[in-house]
């Protein structure tokens, strides 16, 4: 018998067992329902439903650094079985930053600044199909990324660094994006970001964003500005967009948004959007309804879609 062995076994399971019980672990959970419905359009079903359940773990090593990990499991609509999304590692490393490992899912930092004006539901341009819309889009999926990410540098400055590596795929180029955002006024945000996204192999599309929001008592204003600057022959798209919202108490929020979307040689897109929030509890109701004016470009085609939602937080 090979005593050594046993030994050396035993304390390996024993350090698996402390280390697992040192570790911090939640689930929390979510699901909504949702109905929507357009004009002059072929909706089909307007019914919707969502769900998700997010399993998270985070310990402390002996360096100081906290290292944790996430995944959300949920079905998509029409999807015949549950999936695995949003996968991410993270490595809390304290004053030197946040580094963040997304095995699928995640937003790029530039790709969250498409249009940050303030609203109780969607954006302006959401809800109405063929309607133009962008982000910066290779991250996503199951791109296995990476996210760079420090608060300490400077007081109320936040800086983030995204790298999206080359695959087999369609993505021959690795694509990066990084952004700055600075809130150390009471009440005022402002935030810029600028990328390159070679998601294609036949485009590359140079990404830059500038966004301004201020809030004061239950009033928050913002103006922010997107743009998307292809080397095809079209396809240039600049986003210019405002909003404004109300909390009329703790519960309940209204909004006004406008966006125009200036497309390349195709007429503008203009867009105008109302929406309102009710938070009751673990209970949130929403509504929306847009309005969009040459949808996707195309001249006289103007179409206005709704959305209504009733989502529970768990």
């Amino acid at each position: 018998m090979n005593i050594k062995k046993i030994g050396l076994t035993a304390l390996a399971g024993a350090l698996v067992s402390v280390s697992a019980n040192a570790a911090e672990l939640s689930v929390t959970g979510g699901a909504s329902i949702g109905f929507s419905g357009e004009e002059q359009t072929t909706k089909g079903n307007g019914w919707t439903m969502n769900d998700g359940i997010t399993f998270a773990a985070s310990a402390e090593m002996d360096n100081g650094w906290t290292v944790s990990t996430s995944m959300l499991i949920d079905s998509s609509d029409g999807g015949a079985n549950d999936i695995i999304d949003n996968r991410s590692l993270t490595i809390d490393m304290g004053d030197s930053g946040t580094f963040t490992f997304n095995g699928d899912g995640g937003s790029a930092s530039t790709a969250l600044m498409d249009d940050t004006t303030p609203t109780a539901g969607e954006e302006a341009w959401d809800d109405v199909t063929g309607a133009t819309a962008h982000s910066y889009a290779v991250a996503s999926g199951n791109n296995d990324w990476m996210q760079y990410t420090n608060s300490s540098i400077m007081d109320g400055v936040t800086i983030k660094l995204d790298y999206v590596p080359s695959n087999a795929g369609s993505d021959v180029e690795s694509s990066t994006a990084g952004s700055i955002t600075y809130t150390g006024i009471d009440g005022l945000t402002i935030g810029a970001g600028m990328g390159e996204d070679n998601g294609t192999a036949a485009t590359s599309i140079d990404v830059s964003a500038f966004n301004v929001t201020y809030a004061m008592d239950a009033f928050t204003v913002g103006w922010s500005t997107y743009e998307e600057d292809t080397n095809a022959s079209s396809g240039d798209v600049t986003l210019t967009a405002m909003g404004v919202s109300y909390a009329v108490n703790d519960d309940l929020s209204l909004s006004l948004n406008q966006a125009t979307h200036e497309i390349q040689g195709s007429s503008d897109q203009d867009s105008f959007g109302i929406s309102a929030s009710l938070v009751m509890g673990s209970m949130t109701l929403s509504a929306n309804h847009n309005s969009v004016e040459n949808v996707g470009g195309t001249s006289g085609t103007d179409r206005s879609g709704y959305a209504l939602g009733l989502s529970f937080a768990f």
